[in-house]
C-alpha cells in the first residue's frame, strides 16, 4: 500500500448535511443545516463514476448527514444520472423508514445499512433533536425493512466495551435480523471530543468476547472478525503480502455542494488554519477521476502518506490495518503524518489480539 490509487472502489455522496437526530458521539458539524445537493453535482459525479464501473463492480454509498432527510423524490433524482448497474448504498438511523421508503430500496435495488447500537439502553446516545429518545422509531424502521423483505446490514457504536457488552450485542442483532454487523469503538473526531481511551485487556476481551458469540451461532456476517481471520490465515500461508491492495482506496466523499475529500469523509466540512478545508476540488469544476490523479499533491495528504510510511517503518500491525485513518490522526493528535492513535489501538491492535487470543484460548488439546 504507497501511493493514493486514482480510481476508487466506490465514492461516499452527501445527499444533505442534515440529520433528524443529535446523536452524542456524532462527529458531523453542519447537521442542523438543510444543505441539499443539487442534481448538477450528481451528474458531475456519474461523469466519472460511470466509466469505472465499466470495469468491474462499483458502489456509491449514500451517507449524511441523515440521506433519507432529503427525501424519495430528491434522492431518486440523485441516483439517475448513474450506471444502473451500479450498486447503491445508504447509511441511516432508520426513523424515516417506512412502507413507501421500503418501496423505493426495492425498485431501486438499494442496500441498507441501518445504525443502532444495540438493546434500547444502549441507545441513550442516540436522541432527536429536542432530546428524546430515539430507539422506538429505529425498531419500526428495522420492523418496515422486515416486513418488506428488505436484507440489511447494522452498524453499532460501542462507548463502554464492558464485560457482557460483546454478547449482548451479537445476541440483539442475531434478533434484529441483520444480515452483517460492524462494530465502531468510540472514536473521537469531527465535533465530538469525548474521550475514546480505554483499558486495553477491557478492549481485546470485548473483541474476543464477541469472536466467541458468533462462533456459538454464527448466523450473521462480523464485518471485523472475518476481515482479521482473513488476515490471520494469510499471515500462515505466507500470502499476507498479497491481502491488502497496492495503494490506498482514495474513498473520495463528494459534500452537497460538489467538494471533495479524499480518504477520510469524517474531514468534510471542517477547515484548519494549516490544511485549509481539506478538499482536493470541485466536481462543478473539475471531473472527478482528475481531481483524484492530482490528489496526492493536496498538502494534508502528502503528509498522511509520509505519516503511513512511518507505520510500515514502526508498527507491527501494519500489514493488518494498512496505515490506519486520516481522521483519527488529524482529530486525535493535530497533525496527519504522526502514527499510533486511541482508534488504531481499541479498533486495530485490540482486534487483531482479542481474535488471537480467542484462538489461543479454544485451540485443540495437543495442538
Amino acid at each position: 500500500m504507497r501511493g493514493l490509487a486514482t480510481v476508487p472502489s466506490y465514492v461516499v455522496m452527501q445527499p444533505t448535511t442534515l440529520c433528524n437526530l443529535d446523536c452524542a458521539y456524532c462527529y458531523l458539524p453542519l447537521r442542523a443545516l438543510d444543505r441539499r445537493m443539487p442534481v448538477e453535482v450528481a451528474e458531475a459525479v456519474a461523469g466519472s463514476v460511470n466509466r469505472w464501473a465499466t470495469s468491474g463492480r462499483f458502489s456509491v454509498v449514500w451517507h449524511g448527514g441523515e440521506p433519507l432527510a432529503a427525501g424519495r423524490e430528491h434522492l431518486a433524482v440523485l441516483m439517475a444520472p448513474f450506471d444502473p448497474a451500479l450498486e447503491h448504498h445508504v447509511q441511516t438511523n432508520a426513523t424515516l423508514i417506512d412502507d413507501a421508503w421500503c418501496e423505493f430500496f426495492v425498485a431501486h435495488r438499494m442496500r441498507v445499512s441501518v445504525s443502532v447500537d444495540g438493546p434500547r439502553e444502549r441507545n441513550g446516545d442516540r436522541v432527536s433533536r429536542s432530546g428524546r429518545p430515539a430507539y422506538d422509531r429505529i425498531v419500526r424502521g428495522v420492523a418496515a425493512l422486515r416486513r418488506h423483505g428488505v436484507p440489511f446490514s447494522a452498524l453499532s457504536v460501542v462507548n463502554d466495551p464492558s464485560p457482557g457488552r460483546a454478547t449482548e450485542l451479537y445476541e440483539y442483532c442475531l434478533d434484529l435480523g441483520c444480515e452483517v454487523l460492524g462494530v465502531n469503538i468510540e472514536e473521537t473526531e469531527g465535533v465530538n471530543t469525548r474521550d475514546n481511551s480505554h483499558d486495553a485487556a477491557a478492549v481485546t476481551a470485548f473483541w474476543a468476547e464477541l469472536v466467541a458469540a458468533w462462533r456459538r451461532d454464527p448466523r450473521i456476517h462480523l464485518r471485523e472478525i472475518e476481515w482479521s481471520l482473513r488476515y490471520a490465515a494469510a499471515v500462515l500461508d505466507g500470502s499476507a503480502d498479497d491481502l491488502l491492495p497496492g495503494q490506498l482506496d482514495p474513498i473520495p466523499t463528494v459534500a452537497h455542494d460538489g467538494s471533495v475529500v479524499v480518504l477520510s469523509p469524517e474531514l468534510a466540512g471542517f477547515t484548519d488554519p494549516r490544511y485549509g478545508d481539506f478538499t482536493s476540488g470541485n466536481v462543478l469544476t473539475t471531473p472527478l477521476h482528475a481531481i483524484l490523479a492530482d490528489a496526492a499533491r493536496t498538502p494534508w495528504v502528502g503528509e498522511f502518506l509520509t505519516g503511513v510510511e512511518a507505520c510500515r517503518s514502526s508498527c507491527p500491525y501494519f500489514g493488518f490495518c494498512g496505515g490506519g485513518h486520516a481522521a483519527n490522526r488529524y482529530f486525535e493528535l493535530g497533525r496527519f503524518d504522526a502514527t499510533e492513535t486511541e482508534h488504531c489501538r481499541n479498533s486495530k491492535i485490540r482486534l487483531l489480539e482479542g481474535v488471537l487470543e480467542h484462538a489461543r484460548d479454544h485451540q485443540s488439546p495437543g495442538a
